[in-house]
């Protein structure tokens, strides 16, 4: 599998990451001998990134992450997240510092590769969003601190919010690595939307950033599942999503996806999946697409998917076209 920089980190990760989320569910929900296989799986597989956080499962996913990782006694890149909500949010330092500690003991680690804050910024700062000036005067220490004490090797913020309080944070706070929206549906993370598309216009945050050196790592290249273009979900997942940086539903984003079809029905793709893993992996300004899975069929699924390369010119010009780019 196709190895990236993430940007100036010095770290490579695989094109494609393992999200251990509860969207797909299977490292939250699913037996321990099953996280276990899959786990296993990805890294034969070439997969060298690993997402994980302390919000997903309340802490389930990281724990069974860390007991697949240590059976395997396998070495690979290891991300996690910070959430600070409701009275945290007095102690923002503080919660970090607490919030790490936490997920090291649950990932049976000493420190993880990545650190990102899981929180949307916004000019207003309404909860649960941030100011810039909260992350940079008041989270950015409490970040370089855990890196020089070596739980750390690196830290990121999910890049949620507005497109200006964005790329204030990105100037100023000296952030390795973005977790981004971008899918099929909405590429304006790089590319502008078209002329009334009432998608959130994320104004091109994604080329910025990585044109300043930030790794970016996109999320949402499913659109939370939508993609597949079945409104059906996994007993293992979350039963409804709402939608980030794409449609007004889960429903409405799933309609948008069925539109796309005559790519697939004219052979570039083999399915819907296939086509939204292959779009959202072919930016060089993305260093790793994350994907969460149900099911091991899942996860071979999108290894193949992503096997097969970058989209012709004919298949990028119909969904442009579909999308009426």
């Amino acid at each position: 599998m196709e190895q990236r920089q993430l940007g100036r980190t010095g770290i490579a990760v695989s094109i494609l990451g393992y999200g251990c989320g509860a969207i797909g569910g299977l490292m939250v929900k699913g037996s321990a001998a099953e996280q276990d296989r899959a786990i296993g799986r990805a890294i034969d597989q070439g997969i060298t990134y690993f997402d994980t956080a302390a919000a997903y499962g309340d802490g389930v996913s990281e724990r069974n992450l860390g007991r697949a990782l240590r059976a395997l006694r396998a070495k690979v890149i290891v991300g996690t997240k910070v959430r600070i909500r409701g009275e945290q949010r007095g102690d923002i330092a503080g919660s970090i510092a607490r919030s790490i500690e936490e997920s090291l003991a649950r990932l049976s680690r000493d420190s993880v590769d990545v650190f990102h804050l899981h929180e949307p910024i916004t000019a207003a700062g309404a909860p649960p969003a941030f100011t810039p000036g909260q992350i940079l005067d008041e989270a950015l220490p409490a970040l370089g601190r855990l890196q020089e004490q070596g739980k750390i090797r690196c830290y990121g913020f999910t890049g949620l919010g507005d497109a200006a309080a964005l790329r204030r944070v990105l100037a100023e706070g000296g952030f390795a690595s973005a977790q981004m929206p971008y899918n099929i549906l909405n590429p304006s993370g790089i590319t502008p939307l078209p002329p009334g598309s009432t998608m959130p216009d994320l104004g091109g945050v994604i080329r910025d950033a990585a044109a300043g050196g930030v790794g970016v790592m996109a999320i949402r290249i499913l659109a939370g599942g939508a993609l597949s273009g079945s409104e059906a979900r996994s007993p293992l997942g979350v039963p409804k999503v709402e939608p980030i940086a794409s449609g007004a539903s889960y429903a409405a984003d799933v309609a948008a996806a069925q539109r796309l079809m005559p790519v697939v029905e004219a052979g570039h793709a083999a399915d819907l999946v296939e086509l939204a893993l292959r779009f959202a992996a072919m930016p060089a300004a993305i260093s790793t697409v994350l994907v969460g899975t149900s099911s091991i069929a899942e996860l071979d699924h999108a290894v193949a998917a992503i096997g097969k390369g970058h989209l012709s010119a004919e298949a990028l010009a119909m969904i442009a076209a579909l999308r009426g780019d």
